[in-house]
């Protein structure tokens, strides 16, 4: 059906043209509703109505649900046979003690290391116990950290921190190294030190004790090499039996000096010791110790309780301590020297039951007393110092006397009689 011809306005002659156009031209005024008409009148293409996504997302669930389980069951599986085979495959297998490497260990013999691990050869290295491992090998005295390591396919490797020792300590018939925190070691066979010997140390005591007396030393180690002295390598012994009074023996080529430092003031009072050392041995015939734990006063060969009595040293003991670098002066044995002891006066009841028989002894032999042997008795005992009346001092020595134990002028000494030899009384020989 043809169209109806009509007559085309022309734009110029629509009067309101011009705004409209401009107003539609605005990107401010387009309103996204406005569609803009098809040229020629064809049908419109119908729009689908829009379905629940519901039973979608469940469909993707279940899938991937699904994928994830057997994902899982193929690694199980996976894993089952993995652990199958490496439980009972001999690559796995630790043969001998060629697959087990020790670093670390200088002091520590590998005898003494196999001896912890030799429990592991012939066993699968996924079944090594080696936190157990470790704890026994941190046992040994001269180890102070260990850690062991699995390498696949079968080899084990221990790695080993040793014990840095400071000092030789003498316990009981032994010598031994002992570390700053007070753990003994054994003597090494082939290292060689140059270490004071400590004394003071018993078997029995626990760390603990150990542990106050070292860092004692350590301070007194400390104080003698500040400043690059290295006065410590001087000393052969250091007694820490007592806390308040540090011995050290000093090991002089014109013989060895006991000198008492106190608990403080080490280097100090060593340094005092070196000043007057000379002149010391100029003054006394010999100086065998030195008390300095006094500020102001200084006592030569002072009279002091000696500690207890050590244990003799056995041959392989000295041979093993000479060869790891103890000093000779340290090795030397001393014992306290024996202290008189005062026998008590006898009982006049012993007297009186001894009188009886010396009496029938005498008269057997029908031998009186004469009168010589009387006098005797008499003049010794006239001889004798009086006791001293009331309100009178009796002489002391003097200072210079007593450092040699001699008597001063003026001074009577009385006789020594002892008891087997005093005078028989009147009474006995009547």
């Amino acid at each position: 059906m043809a169209r109806k011809a009509s007559p085309t306005i022309v734009q110029e002659e629509f009067p309101y043209g011009q705004a409209v156009r401009e107003e539609f031209d605005d990107p401010r005024l387009v309103d996204l509703d406005v569609q803009e008409e098809a040229p020629f009148l064809r049908g419109q293409k119908r729009v689908p109505a829009r379905r629940s996504s519901i039973f979608r997302n469940n469909f993707n669930y279940l899938k991937w649900g699904t994928v994830a389980f057997a994902a899982l069951g193929i690694a199980a599986l996976a894993a089952a046979s993995l652990y199958e085979y490496g439980q009972h495959s001999w690559r796995f297998r630790i043969e001998s003690g060629d697959n087990i490497e020790i670093v670390g260990s200088q002091n520590v013999s590998k005898a003494r290391v196999m001896e912890v691990m030799g429990a592991d050869i012939g066993r699968n290295i996924f079944f090594v116990p080696l936190e157990q491992q470790k704890e026994q090998l941190d046992q040994i005295p001269w180890v102070e950290s260990a850690s062991v390591m699995r390498f696949v396919p079968n080899r084990l490797r221990v790695e080993i921190r040793e014990r840095t020792p400071v000092a030789f300590a003498r316990v009981g018939p032994r010598i031994q190294l002992i570390d700053a925190g007070g753990v003994l070691m054994d003597l090494p066979p082939k290292h060689k030190y140059s270490f004071p010997v400590i004394l003071g140390m018993s078997p029995g005591e626990p760390l603990s004790t150990r542990a106050p007396r070292m860092k004692s030393y350590m301070e007194l180690v400390s104080q003698l090499d500040s400043g690059g002295t290295h006065y410590s390598h001087d000393l052969s012994e250091v007694d820490l039996s007592d806390p308040d009074d540090t011995k050290a023996r000093v090991n002089d080529p014109q013989g060895d000096v006991l000198v008492q430092l106190g608990s403080s003031n080490y280097a100090e009072r060593y340094k005092t010791y070196l000043t007057h050392i000379q002149g010391w041995r100029q003054q006394f015939q010999k100086v065998e110790s030195v008390d300095l734990r006094y500020d102001n006063q200084i006592i030569v060969n002072p009279e002091f309780q000696q500690a207890a009595r050590q244990a003799a040293l056995t041959p392989a003991v000295l041979k093993a301590a000479s060869a790891a670098g103890v000093k000779p002066a340290a090795m030397v044995t001393r014992l306290a020297p024996p202290r008189p002891v005062a026998k008590p006066a006898p009982a006049a009841d012993a007297r009186r039951k001894a009188t009886p028989t010396r009496r029938k002894v005498k008269t057997a032999k029908a031998k009186p007393r004469s009168n010589h042997y009387a006098q005797k008795t008499l003049t010794a005992s006239a001889k004798s110092p009086a006791p001293p009346a009331a309100g009178k001092k009796t002489g002391s020595l003097s200072a210079a006397n007593a450092a040699t134990n001699k008597p001063s002028a003026g001074v009577a000494k009385p006789p020594a009689v002892s008891a087997a030899n005093q005078p028989v009384s009147d009474t006995t020989t009547k």
